[in-house]
């Protein structure tokens, strides 16, 4: 059986800024203009682009945001949750498994904007996953969250800000 260090070395993974491991796999030719795009955006992006991504152990995607929709889908692993928390400081999961009667899901969109950090239900365990993201990923639209700022913004999720972001 296939374990995180099969998968990271098969798919020449490296560490992320976020935690995690990951690669990017696939980056559109069609370049969208800024001016196409909502304000959000400071210059041209590609249409597109996909990463694999892996979390392993008490390893832990610590909260971010970026501009665009990302979409998440599980290849191996799992399960993994995707914590989001919404520009109202509404909290959501998406819980990325392969039984759909304890509320899994195989893929799950988390909206621009939004902050999320993902970490593995099974600590033991590992996830691999795929993200795309729409228009496409660029590092300029990337911001890893303050712990202090998001504390103070959403002081109701203090146990999940503390142990979804670093100092």
């Amino acid at each position: 059986m296939q374990d995180a260090r099969y998968w990271i070395d098969k798919l020449k993974l490296e560490p992320h800024p976020e935690g995690g491991y990951y690669r990017e796999t696939y980056r559109s030719g069609i370049v969208m203009p800024e001016s196409a795009l909502p304000s959000s955006f400071k210059g041209d992006r590609v249409a597109s682009t996909a990463i694999y991504f892996l979390l392993s152990g008490d390893d832990f995607s610590a909260f971010h945001r970026i501009a665009s929709d990302e979409m998440w889908h599980l290849y191996a692993g799992g399960p993994l949750s995707v914590h989001v928390i919404s520009g109202d400081g509404h909290w959501n999961e998406l819980r990325l498994g392969r039984n759909p009667d304890l509320g899994e899901l195989l893929q799950g969109v988390v909206t621009a904007g939004c902050w999320f950090g993902a970490c593995l239900v099974e600590p033991d365990a590992f996830a691999l996953v795929g993200c795309t993201v729409a228009p496409g990923f660029d590092f300029e639209d990337f911001e890893m969250a303050d712990r202090a700022s998001l504390l103070a913004a959403c002081p109701q999720h203090e146990a999940l800000i503390r142990r979804l972001t670093r100092e």
